[in-house]
């Protein structure tokens, strides 16, 4: 994931990345944003596992990736130094919040989709399992939900996020946190049950036709 982006072109700072997403200045000297290559190497695996939950596929989990830290270096300049890490959780799902509406009025206007893909450089195979390995029913009952519910749940229960986190990053007040959570994770558990009790029905089928 790291070496695809790491040879994209972008403006060249000097600053330092911490372990755990913290940007700070030297000593005595003001805060300038740091490289491209030291935001690539230190957040690159994280926002890729984020776009991955997100997207639910490797090639828009790419995608999202590349055009989230193109939208970090195009910012950095009016960054305020914080909490870098949540900086880039809040790009990632309102990028993929609005690709995920763009698609949709795309399909309202019936427009082809035969646009070719311009070749990137994924991660690989290795890692892309180690990065999305969620239990399969698990997945696939995230695939089903809203965008909305979905960036809140991932969020919360796969990033780790408080309440308060997600409703900054998301725009949105603590009850709608709270709402789109709790109807997410009760959609999950319809979605899970309703797959467990199709594949027990299917498998009974089997061991008749079978007998």
């Amino acid at each position: 994931m790291t070496d695809g982006l790491a040879t994209a072109t972008a403006p060249q700072h000097t600053g330092a990345v911490l372990p755990g997403g913290t940007v700070l200045p030297g000593e005595g000297a003001p805060w300038t944003p740091p490289t491209w290559d030291e935001v690539v190497r230190e957040h690159a695996d994280r926002v890729y596992r984020l776009a991955y939950r997100l997207t639910g596929n490797p090639h828009d989990a790419e995608d999202l990736t590349q055009e989230t830290f193109v939208r970090v270096f195009r910012n950095l300049a009016s960054y305020r130094p914080g909490t870098f890490e949540g900086w880039l959780h809040r790009i990632t799902t309102n990028l993929f919040l609005d690709m995920v509406r763009r698609r949709a009025r795309i399909r309202m206007e019936a427009l082809p989709d035969d646009s070719e893909r311009i070749p990137g450089r994924g991660p690989e195979p290795e890692q892309v399992f180690s990065d999305t390995h969620l239990d399969p029913a698990l997945q696939s009952a995230l695939d089903e939900l809203p965008p909305e519910f979905r960036a809140a749940v991932v969020l919360c229960d796969v990033e780790g996020l408080s309440y308060e986190e997600i409703g900054a990053t998301l725009g949105v007040k603590l009850g709608t946190v709270r709402s789109r959570i709790h109807r997410g994770r009760a959609a999950l558990r319809a979605a899970i049950e309703r797959d467990r009790a199709a594949a027990g029905h299917t498998a009974g089928r089997q061991e008749e036709v079978g007998a």
